[in-house]
């Protein structure tokens, strides 16, 4: 429905929208928030579409400047990279070194500060109109998360630091922009001061690899103190340093020197979707192209695993019906002859 007001009356809410940001005077909505489960337990904060309208617009603006500075090994929200290319990545670094350090970031979204934020994206925006209307952005998003956060007392903090504005909505696409930044600065300290040859990011997924276990241990080290610098922790009990060997998990997949194998928790959270969906196929609920869009894309995201027994294996029990088979054989041949 919000969508739909919206596009009703569509150029004057756009002209609406321009008086207010070239004025000044924009001021976000309101967040709706819920809950998703999968992978796993996460708040999601959907902003009213005139505000998506805005963080795109703001988007195509600010993205070629981050584009101009992030490090290549930087796969998250960025055109040209993508999951699989970081599993691909991941897997070439896997056969090339001996052991890895693979960490992630405690609570990142809810703990991403939004004075160290601001002075950050400042260094790379001097426009003042434009920071203005982020600073605005940024500040109506600090309380979407604050039920997220367990407060973090790190070196010469006070009582106030409790009343730090922090929190970053995950649902926002400016929300995965300001994040990849957040730790733009923390990947050149990778890279350069501490010399791994061989690190990639994913939003708050990292590794780094070495053939040295003891080398892998002092950076360890020495990310928890850049880490505190940002006001970001690690889980420390899962950044281990473990033999390449043994798989990295990594993105849903488990990658090995030589194969990738997809997460057991995946498998078993596709099977019950796609026995759902077919369910509803068989009791006419959802027409065959439905579930088949559903086969297909579980098929072309494991792909990039060694999983062909995997295929056989799930999709040995759904039966099709002949018309239905005979409908798609046809379209498939139509979109060849094309």
């Amino acid at each position: 429905m919000d969508v739909a007001a919206f596009e009703f009356r569509l150029m004057d809410h756009l002209l609406q929208l321009r008086e207010e940001l070239t004025s000044g005077c924009y001021l976000p909505g309101s967040y709706t928030h819920f809950l998703i489960h999968e992978p796993k337990r996460r708040k999601i904060s959907a902003a009213v579409f005139r505000d998506r309208v805005v963080h795109h617009a703001l988007c195509s603006i600010i993205e070629p400047r981050f584009e101009q500075v992030f490090i290549p090994d930087s796969y998250a929200n960025r055109t040209g990279k993508g999951t699989h290319r970081a599993i691909a990545r991941l897997h070439h670094c896997c056969r090339s070194y001996k052991y890895v350090l693979r960490c992630d970031i405690r609570q990142h979204f809810a703990s991403i500060d939004h004075a160290v934020l601001l002075e950050s994206l400042r260094q790379l925006i001097p426009e003042p109109d434009i920071m203005d209307l982020i600073e605005k952005i940024v500040a109506g998003g600090c309380d979407a998360l604050i039920d997220q956060y367990d407060m973090v007392w790190f070196p010469g903090d006070d009582l106030l630091a409790v009343y730090r504005p922090r929190g970053l909505p995950i649902g926002n696409l400016t929300s995965q922009f300001w994040s990849n930044y957040y730790l733009h600065g923390f990947d050149l300290f990778i890279k350069r001061e501490l010399g791994c040859k061989a690190y990639l990011r994913y939003v708050d997924d990292f590794a780094l690899f070495s053939d040295s276990k003891q080398q892998l241990w002092q950076w360890k080290t020495a990310i928890k103190l850049r880490l505190a610098v940002l006001r970001l922790t690690l889980h420390d009990q899962k950044a281990q340093v473990l033999p390449t060997a043994n798989g990295v998990p990594w993105l849903g997949f488990v990658v090995y020197p030589e194969f990738r194998k997809v997460k057991a928790r995946k498998v078993r959270h596709a099977t019950r979707r796609l026995q759902h969906r077919y369910h509803a196929y068989c009791h006419g609920q959802i027409s065959f192209v439905e579930f088949d869009a559903s086969i297909q894309g579980w098929i072309n995201h494991v792909r990039f695993a060694d999983s062909w027994g995997l295929w056989r294996h799930m999709l040995k029990p759904f039966r099709i019906k002949p018309g239905d088979l005979r409908q798609k054989k046809v379209r498939t041949a139509s979109r060849r002859y094309q």
